[in-house]
């Protein structure tokens, strides 16, 4: 299940995760992100929440949150592992460059 976080929610969730994790920061302006989104939610029902979890932040109510890690352009994606950014992708990318980016 795809989690929207939070300044509040994103170290539970990202940070503290058991699993690797790529976090999207997007707009519901923002065309690629809507893209990128249907990306997501399809590769969402092949992984199980025991191999990886997806996680969404939307910038404009979020806007401190994609500050803190350098987010200038959506959709910027970060990829966690041990609560650790490992990777970093800014645009539109498919499902098999994904799940190579999260080790699945």
């Amino acid at each position: 299940m795809i989690k929207h976080v939070t300044q509040k929610t994103y170290e539970a969730e990202v940070l503290k995760s058991t699993v690797p994790v790529v976090v999207d920061f997007w707009a519901s302006w923002c065309g690629p992100c809507k893209m990128q989104g249907t990306i997501l939610e399809k590769l969402d029902k092949e992984i199980s929440e025991t191999q990886a979890k997806i996680c969404k932040v939307n910038v404009d109510e979020e806007g401190e949150l994609a500050a803190t890690f350098g987010v200038q352009s959506i959709p910027t994606l970060l990829f966690y592992k041990d609560g650790k950014v490992v990777n970093k992708a800014v645009g539109v990318r498919d499902a098999d460059a994904l799940k190579k980016a999260l080790g699945i």
